[in-house]
């Protein structure tokens, strides 16, 4: 999902972009990564591969480790080998959600799962090369990849009248096309080191998908509920707003709104359908 819209975002520009799939560069393969690097030698490598599914990480603890984990700094070695800057993607659940203010770069980590934690190791191993720059993102949503926001239209599409969602893990939706320009623009200004990127405003998960009803079937019954009552295999953090001051004054800019995100991702899927989007 992330991965084609930044590929999409940096041909726009004109940049001489190598997108990979899974079968032709496996983050776990030193080999095949070594070969792409050497092949196509790029200036930047954006890393947008990812162990996503944060329930299923609490069964695959190893898996998640090494996909999130240890191959974060195989493909930050691989980048060092030819002198190519790595921009890697992180995430809010590496904080326990205990405060209730946004949370700056440099605010105490302690994830509350295993998705959390071996996305924390990923951080460290390409934060461990002086080159890199690491970019914390919340709630993804945006066109090729299964995300919140279409499993609601789908649920609406498949004729549910009344929509349970949680009302108490606050955060911040975050569009993928904007997220790629963020990316892109980061990585050309040289950025190092750690930022943090997400929409605005908060949100909890009841409001967002309030939002996407409201847009897309005003009909359909949003009704809140507690996290107890929609028990998951991982904790999620109650809150996990990230400070994106840091980025904001780094760009020259606010960051988007994720309603217009949200607008235009729903448009999508009524020009292409659901399948497509």
């Amino acid at each position: 999902m992330l991965g084609r819209a930044l590929a999409t975002e940096l041909r726009r520009r004109g940049w001489a972009t190598l997108a990979l799939p899974r079968g032709q560069a496996d983050i776990r393969d030193t080999d095949a990564l070594d070969h792409w690097m050497d092949s196509f030698h790029p200036q930047v490598v954006f890393n947008c591969a990812a162990h996503t599914q944060v329930d299923r990480c609490e069964d695959e603890r190893e898996l998640a480790f090494e996909i999130n984990g240890l191959a974060v700094g195989r493909i930050a070695d691989a980048a060092a080998k030819i002198g190519a800057r790595l921009v890697h993607v992180s995430t809010d659940y590496v904080f326990d959600g205990k405060v209730k203010h946004p949370y700056p770069e440099d605010a105490p980590v302690a994830p509350q799962s295993v998705y959390g934690e071996s996305k924390l190791e990923g951080e460290r191993r390409a934060l461990h090369h002086e080159r890199a720059l690491v970019v914390r993102a919340s709630w993804l949503f945006g066109p090729h990849g299964p995300n919140f926001a279409k499993t609601m239209v789908s649920l609406m599409e498949k004729g549910n009248r009344q929509l349970r969602v949680v009302d108490d893990q606050t955060g911040a939706p975050t569009y993928t096309p904007f997220l790629a320009r963020a990316l892109a623009d980061l990585a050309a200004r040289g950025a190092t080191g750690l930022f943090h990127y997400r929409n605005r405003a908060n949100a909890t998960w009841f409001e967002f998908t309030r939002e996407i009803a409201r847009n897309w079937d005003d009909h359909v019954d949003v009704i809140p509920v507690t996290t107890d009552q929609f028990p998951r295999p991982a904790r999620r953090p109650a809150y996990s707003v990230l400070d994106v001051s840091k980025t904001e004054a780094f760009l020259g800019r606010r960051v988007e709104p994720w309603l217009w995100g949200l607008i235009e991702y729903l448009e999508r899927m009524r020009n292409v359908g659901l399948a497509e989007a």
